[in-house]
């Protein structure tokens, strides 16, 4: 009998790079167009021109690579354009258009060719894009609009929810809930919102966070739609669970052990939905902590990995000086995948347990 001896893996799945890359893309589209929707035309233009400028910098480097022929770049695998929609979704809708093709050309140009290209790369490449350029141009970077589905105060047009109770709190305000803080501050919540939170006694801005009707950056605003595209990517198998559901759950249980004593109300008081379903946690944890480069392999790891997530996001947003911490906690813990990988592996096939001398006799 001939046996043909070949390469691992020798299981095979019907998902290709491609259709991986264009399901995340689709995934995606929801809360991107809902992002258009209520920041107006301008944050279409954000997405567009991050698109644009994250394929022609990977039609470049795949040109002077080798690729002259535009039917063989790397193009039509759809990794750029994921990574240019992922890091406009990232980006404020009042973003300069040279700091969005700046960030599009340091995750492709730096992050991703420099380490080889797709699959090499040690980080994701839209979460470093979004990080370069927000401590290069962190004023820029922080110039948020309030969605037109919200009556605008001029004290807090400009800040999210998160940056505003942490400016609050930094000022002196103390033994305030962010919800209070941000009740006693008349920051502008929907009248839908306000309809369902008379009825239920959950934070009005836990329920606009929840829907989208929040300022802050594109892609991020609307939980329920990304929550709708992680649900699509579980259900294809794309993703698994282990990472968002770890990530958000251990963020959520520091956050109602401990964030009480930022507040100045004491342990087991944090206020949970608010902060969970604010900022970039939800996209990060569905979308960019799952990338399949920069994060660990095995189940095991998988978990280790998201609990390092929710740490440092629990960490870096309360007690540091920042009030979103979902980029740089990913990035950190994207740093220690390879170590996770080295030490947490699966059995090898045919692995037999040793049996110590006592236990044989």
């Amino acid at each position: 009998m001939r046996v043909k001896i070949t390469s691992s893996p020798h299981f095979h799945s019907k998902n290709s790079t491609k259709s991986i890359m264009w399901n995340v893309s689709l995934a995606l589209a929801p809360a991107a167009l809902w992002g258009v929707y209520v920041f107006g035309i301008r944050a279409l233009f954000v997405l567009l021109v991050s698109i644009v400028s994250s394929c022609f910098f990977e039609y470049i480097l795949g040109y002077f690579d080798g690729n002259k022929d535009i039917k063989e770049s790397t193009l039509y695998d759809g990794s750029a354009f994921l990574t240019g929609l992922l890091l406009g979704m990232n980006l404020t809708p009042t973003i300069p258009f040279v700091l969005v093709i700046l960030a599009n050309a340091f995750a492709i140009v730096v992050v991703k060719w420099t380490f080889g290209g797709l699959g090499a790369n040690w980080m994701n490449p839209a979460l470093a894009g979004r990080v370069f350029v927000f401590f290069s141009f962190t004023s820029m970077m922080s110039n948020y609009t309030v969605p037109k589905t919200l009556e605008v105060v001029d004290s807090v047009g400009g800040a999210t929810p998160l940056s505003f109770v942490k400016t609050s709190i930094s000022g002196g305000l103390s033994n305030l809930s962010p919800s209070q803080i941000l009740a006693t501050s008349s920051y502008p919540t929907s009248s839908i919102a306000t309809s369902i939170s008379s009825s239920t006694g959950i934070s009005p801005y836990a329920i606009d966070a929840f829907i989208g009707n929040i300022g802050g950056c594109i892609g991020e605003v609307s939980a329920l739609l990304l929550i709708i595209g992680g649900i699509y990517l579980i259900a294809k198998k794309i993703i698994s669970y282990h990472i968002p559901v770890y990530y958000i759950l251990s963020f959520s249980l520091l956050t109602w052990m401990f964030a009480g004593v930022r507040d100045g109300l004491g342990l087991f008081s944090g206020e949970v939905l608010t902060q969970v379903f604010s900022g970039g946690l939800i996209l990060g944890a569905l979308f960019m902590a799952t990338d399949m480069v920069t994060s660990p392999i095995t189940k095991k790891g998988k978990i280790i990995y998201a609990l390092g997530c929710g740490f440092f996001t629990f960490l870096i947003r309360y007690f540091g000086s920042l009030p979103e911490a979902v980029s740089l906690a990913i990035i950190l813990m994207n740093i220690v995948t390879p170590t996770i990988d080295r030490y947490i592996v699966p059995k090898k096939f045919g692995y037999v347990k040793k049996i110590k001398a006592k236990e044989a006799k």
